[in-house]
């Protein structure tokens, strides 16, 4: 689905990424995790078209993304979707008319059936159905990032880019997200790229993992092949109180 060969980034005389290989299959739920500043969220952005890298290659799809026409950077818009860790919901928009936004923008539908697809993906993510005429300022955390899933499922992508799903929901929101993303996975046959620093969600749902250290991919291996490797930050990184106690054994 995804094929990252030989990436760099560089900013001015900054280093981010430096011969960063990564290749992701379709059906999986692959997590990148790294050091703070290490340029996960960089990569994720550089993956879906927004920041572009200073050498490599990066294949979506198909799709060379660093050499691609305007009609084919419309048609990889539209197979992809995108939570941000905020959730970049537009404030003066309703859930509703938030999620079909992209509706509105990539296709030739009529209102009356965009309104249809719109309340069928609120009930999708387990939205109740009041939700649609609420404002960004009037939802939870966690219903904020389930308005944000369902925007980024409306065109019924195969690929789903998640930067930081559970960040800033309390523990019982946050697994009630793992199981959503898990649940649509299998339901809609989603591949699906998130970026996270939770130990749960990595144990919970991940297929693999894809360590960023030193500027590039040192290992993607399911999680329980990952503690095992011998290496100085992901000792610390599951072998700490914290991801000692997120191990379910």
């Amino acid at each position: 689905m995804i094929h990252i060969s030989q990436l760099e980034t560089r900013f001015g005389t900054l280093v981010l990424h430096e011969n960063l290989n990564l290749n992701i299959k379709k059906g999986e739920i692959i997590a990148i995790i790294g050091d703070s500043g290490s340029g996960k969220s960089t990569l994720l952005r550089e993956m879906i078209m927004l920041d572009k890298p200073s050498a490599g290659s990066i294949t979506v799809l198909g799709q060379d993304v660093l050499n691609i026409t305007k009609s084919q950077c419309l048609w990889l818009r539209r197979r992809t979707g995108v939570m941000f860790q905020q959730g970049a919901l537009f404030n003066a928009l309703t859930v509703a008319e938030n999620i079909a936004v992209p509706l509105y923008e990539h296709t030739q539908l009529s209102k009356r059936l965009i309104r249809k697809i719109t309340a069928f993906k609120i009930a999708l993510v387990g939205l109740p159905a009041h939700t649609q005429d609420k404002y960004p300022s009037q939802l939870s955390g966690g219903m904020i990032k389930r308005v944000a899933v369902a925007r980024a499922l409306a065109l019924d992508p195969e690929l789903l880019f998640l930067d930081e799903p559970t960040a800033g929901l309390d523990p019982i929101s946050a697994l009630a997200l793992d199981e959503l993303i898990l649940r649509l996975k299998e339901l809609l046959g989603l591949t699906v790229i998130m970026v996270t620093h939770d130990l749960d969600s990595l144990w919970a749902i991940t297929d693999r993992v894809a360590v960023l250290a030193d500027k590039h991919i040192f290992a993607v291996k399911p999680i329980q092949e990952l503690t095992q490797l011998n290496h100085s930050w992901l000792r610390d990184y599951f072998q700490g109180p914290r991801g000692r106690a997120a191990q379910p054994y």
